[in-house]
């Protein structure tokens, strides 16, 4: 049975708080320090927090051991109050084990992360925290043109308030990346393209419920490794909120791994599912705007028909930026998620 009230939102933050900048995936902040510092200047100027980087935060190449001794340190330190990755990466799993499960639920603290930090996340759900799906210092931080108000806005809220807000549709939107090792080309926003709205599925009721999910991969890797992911049960009524990854998963690919998770019974608990707009652009396949629009399409139609199959009452939307595009809206990992079909509303509680 369902157990979602075990839930609970650490202690928000206040000016002058130190926040851990951490690595526990990829230490792109040795690779690209001086975007990462912009990132980190950001967290110190914009919101007045005093940033804390540990061993680990610019060492490439740190094993998941020594990742997660850093982890363990943030949140047995009573002077860190939340901890901010600094972006994503493959393989934050291999951290996962040597996490001090007993010292991070004595010391609950907000994570903010996405991507490959779906791990850390789903690990501090299964503890009873909440934390934060989106942000990072290198992607959001250091965004070309500077900060988007979107990201600042929810980041703002899912750092210092509670209060209830409405997720909107963005005017417009990228999915195009910045060349990190000419930090010019952070100076210009990138090109982008107008938002031409969500798409709703099955929207004739209102529910609210607990987010969980994440990174659509990350979660599949999960359930392969049959170690963090719960029986079924304890995931019913939740918000099922998933994203795929800059690695661009193909239509195909996306609904196979839907067709696991439905085999498994687990698509069958979520009353509404919100699937967040499909990144179609990298720089390994640099699709034109025609080709990313029905790369996006082609997703939708198989998230539409894997959950024909598997949960077919299920109400979906399907196009909001929490995801691997710009802006990105910065999401409560547990928190409440309320879905109006009826006027076609997202609002979360921070």
């Amino acid at each position: 049975m369902s157990d979602t009230s075990r839930l609970h939102t650490p202690p928000k933050l206040q000016a002058g708080d130190h926040v851990a900048v951490v690595s526990p995936s990829w230490a792109g902040a040795g690779v690209f320090p001086r975007v990462h510092d912009i990132g980190v200047g950001v967290l110190r100027d914009a919101f007045g927090l005093v940033p804390v980087e540990f061993a680990t935060t610019r060492q490439v190449g740190a094993s998941p051991e020594e990742r997660a001794r850093d982890l363990n340190v943030a949140f047995a330190d009573p002077k860190i109050k939340a901890l901010v990755a600094v972006i994503g990466g493959s393989d934050q799993l291999a951290v996962l084990p040597h996490l001090d499960a007993d010292t991070i639920a004595a010391n609950p603290k907000a994570f903010f992360g996405y991507s490959d930090n779906t791990n850390l996340l789903n690990y501090l759900w299964n503890l009873g925290v909440v934390g934060y799906h989106g942000g990072s210092t290198l992607v959001h931080l250091a965004r070309p043109g500077g900060v988007h108000p979107v990201f600042l806005t929810s980041l703002r809220h899912a750092l210092f308030d509670s209060e209830t807000v409405e997720i909107e549709p963005v005017s417009e939107f990228t999915d195009l990346q910045p060349d990190w090792d000419d930090p010019s080309t952070l100076v210009t926003p990138l090109t982008t393209t107008n938002e031409t709205g969500w798409h709703w599925h099955n929207a004739t009721r209102v529910v609210t419920g607990r987010t969980w999910g994440g990174n659509l991969e990350v979660l599949h890797w999960n359930l392969a490794a049959n170690r963090w992911i719960k029986p079924n049960e304890v995931y019913r009524d939740c918000v099922l909120i998933l994203e795929t990854s800059e690695e661009m998963p193909s239509s195909e690919e996306v609904f196979q791994m839907l067709r696991n998770f439905g085999e498994r019974g687990l698509l069958a608990q979520f009353p509404a599912v919100v699937f967040a707009k499909a990144k179609a652009w990298s720089t390994q396949n640099p699709l034109d705007e025609v080709e990313r629009s029905a790369f996006r399409a082609a997703q939708e139609l198989a998230v539409l028909q894997a959950f024909k199959i598997y949960n077919p009452a299920a109400m979906i939307v399907y196009g909001p930026d929490f995801g691997h595009t710009d802006p990105q809206y910065v999401l409560p990992y547990g928190g409440l998620m309320t879905i109006d079909g009826i006027s076609q509303k997202i609002t979360v509680q921070y």
